[in-house]
């Protein structure tokens, strides 16, 4: 105990000690870097800066490399090294996940080489910066409605694309989330306790994705939605609305007859029926 008490103040006095090294050499190399990424950028020798921005490039030191590529891209257009510039330019936005100012020259880059053996995947990574700009499900969809048609162009464009499969599937998550989007506009809806908007926008759904594999939940919802509306409807509409409910179920029947829903749904059946007859029986009484 008494060896511990009297070294323990020089144990921590050397690892502060090391710590403060490591900061200072840390600094050390760190400016003696920025000093010889200064001198690069002063030099007017562009073959020279070409060679570094290339070295930068391949040790995927994407920001030293935009800063050089960006003045070369003006020096070296229209000469034999300028679809490489532009190329690797273009890849410095997007691995620095400057998305917006990547897909302009992605865009550029197939505009000024149609017929570059590299278009094909600059077309390509045009689309897929929409989709790493695609939000949570919860925000506004506008980039993945944007990625869906700039993939299918892709795909239109280019049938005997390597990345036909890639650009597919990335198509069927964006829908995917477009669909999970609508359906909790719906749901907030059917919670609030607006049955009709919520019904009216369960319709639009099934519209939009008719091949959706949860179109007879989406169909059992509506169900449930004109229902809840009908019964809290004024008496005079009561049996027109729960004659929209038996619509909805015969046609639910109908359409999804394995569905593990069909029960549920023969009960809501059930229900709207009984409920016309007791507004009828009402109704009856009112004028006898």
């Amino acid at each position: 105990m008494v060896i511990t008490s009297i070294f323990a103040p020089k144990t921590l006095t050397l690892q502060a000690f090391m710590r403060l090294l490591t900061i200072l050499l840390i600094g050390i190399v760190g400016f003696s870097s920025c000093s010889k990424f200064s001198k690069v950028l002063k030099s007017n020798d562009y073959d020279y800066k070409l060679r570094i921005a290339d070295k930068y490039y391949a040790e995927k030191d994407y920001g030293h490399a935009q800063q050089l590529f960006e003045e070369l891209f003006r020096v070296f257009k229209g000469s034999e090294h300028f679809e490489d510039i532009y190329y690797k330019f273009a890849y410095c936005a997007y691995y620095l996940k400057d998305y917006a100012n990547a897909e302009n020259l992605f865009k550029g880059f197939v505009e000024v080489f149609p017929n570059s053996a590299k278009a094909e995947e600059m077309d390509y990574m045009r689309a897929y910066t929409f989709y790493k700009q695609s939000p949570k499900v919860e925000l506004d969809q506008t980039n993945t409605t944007k990625t869906i048609g700039f993939m299918q162009a892709f795909v239109n464009t280019h049938p005997g694309s390597a990345k036909i499969k890639e650009a597919t599937d990335i198509i069927d998550i964006c829908r995917a989330k477009l669909e999970l989007k609508d359906f909790r506009s719906a749901q907030l809806y059917f919670d609030l306790g607006y049955f009709k908007a919520a019904g009216v926008t369960l319709n639009s759904l099934m519209n939009s994705y008719p091949d959706s594999q949860k179109s007879d939940e989406y169909k059992f919802l509506i169900i449930k939605a004109y229902y809840s509306y009908a019964t809290v409807s004024v008496e005079e509409k009561k049996e027109d609305r729960f004659g929209q409910v038996v619509t909805q179920c015969n046609e639910f029947i109908d359409r999804f007859p394995e569905s593990k829903l069909t029960k549920s749904v023969q009960e809501y059946l059930n229900l709207s029926q009984n409920n016309i007859k007791l507004v009828k029986n009402e109704q009856a009484k009112k004028t006898s």
